[in-house]
């Protein structure tokens, strides 16, 4: 088990544990031993609770002697520094929360240490988790675990840098703007965005904020296979306690368990933003296989929404999400403005309803392109250069908006490499709330690659 650690899958380790082939407290020694070796120029998990996550190793083996089993019984894993965790500091990356420490869990890490998980600590973001890049002024910069000059993404990115370098094989992520989906792509991990409140988001928020469910953002697992998504995914689904005194999750089966009877759309172009020819070429060739396997597959439909019109509706929406509590703007929005960017959204959603009803998963690009060398300078001055064509950097947040307008889920998956060796990864949209056919789906193309 030991040389395994860095590669070993949530799953595999889970079943060891239960076997008593490994014990809590060996294998949380050992990832406590990774990141103290694999860090310092990674800098991933940046808030460390290792005296308390050994305390729980040891209960956790005191458990499995005693023949108890949870669903993560004595598994190390990290979340992202957005999640409280109670007696740890919760930031956000901006210097305005600094020393303010969490009283109680979120329901999400409540939910991960009731399944038996051992939390080694928190992970980096941006400010606010308003870049693709993970960086801030409290914990200083994330470097990707391939090359120290290029960013792992944003932003989950401390996560998926922690997952591909080998410190931990799970994280518990968020994304508005594909802050689960880009870093997970750049690391060649994988990641779930779930449907909209399939987990609730409360204690995912800025001190002093409750984590009220805002109509675009969602909190998700980031792992190292699409099991361990799913394993995840079963801990941390379901209503909040107000919400299942009448409500309760039951989730729907995949669509099909094969990929011959898959209906699959692709979309390998949008209006507002590029796609490097090397993506698109991985795309091409992930559809070329699905063809192979016997796999309906489409590369246009007339049922596909306007991208173009989506994009808009998206930022009507994210931009009075993203600016809440910043100076006022000449064009900020006002209540009637956002009462209809919501009927605009539902109008989305219907849509989509009837796209799959044609189609059982959409595969497109979690991002225009890989992992790219840090950048600063503000966020509207910043560029990619695209196939030798200069284009906005905020432009690329269309590619995780086709998913997050009409609160799909989408689980990022790796489909490839570029020709120097930074993963490609593609993002499987789903029907709203039927996430595990996303999952399903993913889990299919990935034990084929």
């Amino acid at each position: 088990m030991q040389g395994s650690y860095a590669t070993s899958t949530a799953t595999a380790l889970v079943s060891a544990l239960a076997a008593r082939e490994v014990g809590a407290l060996e294998l949380t020694m050992m990832a406590i031993e990774h990141i103290e070796r694999l860090d310092p120029p990674i800098n991933a998990v940046v808030a460390r609770d290792f005296e308390r996550a050994l305390e729980a190793a040891r209960r956790a083996d005191e458990a499995l002697a005693r023949g108890e089993r949870a669903p993560l019984l004595g598994l190390p894993m990290t979340v992202k520094e957005a999640h409280n965790v109670a007696g740890l500091a919760t930031t956000w990356g901006s210097p305005a929360f600094e020393g303010w420490i969490a009283p109680t869990d979120s329901v999400g890490v409540a939910r991960l240490k009731a399944a038996g998980a051992i939390i080694l600590g928190k992970t980096n973001v941006p400010p606010f988790l308003a870049d693709w890049q993970s960086a801030n002024p409290i914990y200083g910069r994330t470097n990707h675990p391939l090359d120290p000059a290029r960013t792992p993404g944003g932003s989950s990115g401390g996560g998926a840098a922690a997952l591909a370098a080998g410190m931990v094989p799970l994280e518990f992520g968020s994304d508005i703007g594909g802050s689960i989906r880009v870093p997970a792509a750049f690391c060649g991990v994988c990641g779930h965005k779930p449907s909209f409140e399939l987990i609730p988001q409360r204690g995912h928020a800025p001190p002093g904020l409750d984590g009220a469910g805002v109509d675009l953002t969602v909190v998700g697992p980031m792992a190292r296979s699409v099991a361990d998504l799913e394993l995840a995914l079963s801990v941390l689904a379901g209503p909040d306690e107000d919400e299942a005194v009448g409500y309760r999750l039951q989730a729907p089966p995949p669509r099909h368990a094969r990929l011959s009877d898959y209906r699959v759309l692709i979309v390998d172009s949008h209006p507002v933003a590029a796609l490097d020819s090397e993506i698109r070429a991985a795309l091409e060739d992930l559809a070329r296989r699905l063809d192979a396997a016997g796999a309906e597959v489409a590369r246009h439909s007339e049922l596909l929404p306007d991208l173009a019109e989506a994009h808009a509706a998206y930022m009507a929406l994210l931009l009075p999400i993203v600016t809440r509590g910043a100076p006022p703007r000449p064009d900020a929005a006002s209540a009637h403005d956002w009462m209809h960017a919501l009927d605009v959204q539902w109008a989305f959603r219907r849509r989509w309803a009837a796209l799959f009803r044609e189609f059982d998963v959409v595969v497109a690009p979690a991002f225009g392109v890989v992992a790219f060398e840090h950048q600063t300078g503000d966020f509207e001055s910043r560029t990619h250069v695209i196939d030798g064509q200069v284009t906005p950097y905020g432009a690329q947040v269309a590619w995780p908006a086709i998913a997050t307008l009409a609160n799909l889920p989408a689980t990022s998956v790796p489909i490839g490499a570029t020709k120097s060796g930074l993963p490609i990864g593609a993002q499987i949209i789903g029907p709203y709330l039927e996430d595990l056919t996303a999952l399903g789906f993913a889990k299919l193309i990935t034990d084929r690659n």
